[in-house]
């Protein structure tokens, strides 16, 4: 029996470094993938588990030590439902992009409510800011604004001008990350402009949509050399919530969360409800419309899910 890392996923073979740096590609045993099959994946990169050896490069997972944290949305495969995108974080990267292509609000804050849900702090990347700081530096200050008080510092980036790239190694090292957005924000481009030598795949927008094409295909955990692992991810188009009740999804909002105490019903879902201090905050200026309505959306999806 040996103790390793998951370094890396492709669905059904799964590369673990063990304890003494062995490489190992391994498949799971049969109960481990019966064990959750909710999700598409009981095995995630960042997992530590047991592996038993079938051979001198092969293995077989069957024990996934107990997860600190992990980060998930809902599948994109209908037939499940939940994707585990990485586990036992310490910090989360978010890329967005205000054009090149465009991330949404809305996306964003699904993203931080996720992480918020498993306490795993997210620092925000504005990448590519050559493209529009001298265009749009109205909402790349909005960005600033309505996150960095709640919680989420926001750090402006681009290659081209070599642009706060020390900064964002900083927040790397000595830290297990995992770096996540939609396709085409500029996830490996950053990686490689920081680490040279990991020369990740990298690829181009589509001309016709504005949209990223995937170049990173599956989960891969990446060693720093200076200390420290990244996660680098598949691009995400969209971000759906799971495993939250509804309840209890204004706690993920660290503002809304704030101004809920006030409410005149210890139960409010600060939407129809009288007197509620949340809505009195947005219509104040206090809460930003568009989180606000991000939580909107989040609570009627789940109110869906109830109802069907």
């Amino acid at each position: 029996m040996k103790k390793g890392l998951v370094i890396k996923s492709t669905g059904s073979w799964f590369t673990v470094k063990t304890e003494d740096g062995n490489i190992i590609n391994c498949k799971i045993k049969g109960k481990i993938r019966t064990q959750d099959i909710k999700s598409t994946n009981p095995v995630a990169v960042g997992d530590w588990v047991e592996i038993e050896m079938v051979d001198s490069q092969t293995g077989v997972i069957f024990n996934i030590q107990e997860r600190k944290n992990y980060l998930i949305r809902k599948a994109s495969n209908l037939s499940k439902q939940s994707q585990v995108i990485a586990a036992n974080l310490d910090r989360a990267l978010l890329v967005v992009t205000l054009i090149f292509p465009e991330t949404s609000l809305e996306f964003i804050d699904r993203f931080l409510a996720s992480a918020e849900a498993y306490r795993i702090p997210v620092t925000i990347i504005l990448n590519k800011t050559d493209l529009y700081e001298d265009t749009l530096p109205g909402l790349i200050s909005d960005i600033h604004n309505m996150y960095e008080p709640i919680g989420y510092p926001v750090i402006e980036t681009s290659v081209p001008q070599n642009k706060n790239l020390d900064q964002l190694k900083a927040v790397l090292l000595n830290k297990v990350c995992v770096m996540a957005g939609n396709s085409g924000v500029g996830k490996s481009t950053l990686i490689n402009s920081i680490f040279p030598g990991l020369k990740l795949r990298t690829g181009e927008i589509s001309d016709y949509h504005m949209k990223g094409k995937h170049t990173t295909t599956f989960a891969e955990m990446v060693e720093l050399p200076e200390g420290g692992y990244i996660i680098d991810t598949p691009g995400i188009k969209g971000f759906g919530m799971v495993h939250m009740d509804k309840k209890e999804i204004y706690h993920f909002f660290p503002e809304i969360f704030k101004y809920a105490s006030s409410c005149q019903y210890y139960n409010c879902l600060h939407m129809e409800e009288p007197r509620c201090a949340v809505k009195k905050a947005v219509e104040d200026g206090n809460i930003f419309a568009s989180r606000y309505y991000s939580y909107q959306s989040i609570l009627n999806d789940q109110q869906t899910k109830y109802r069907k």
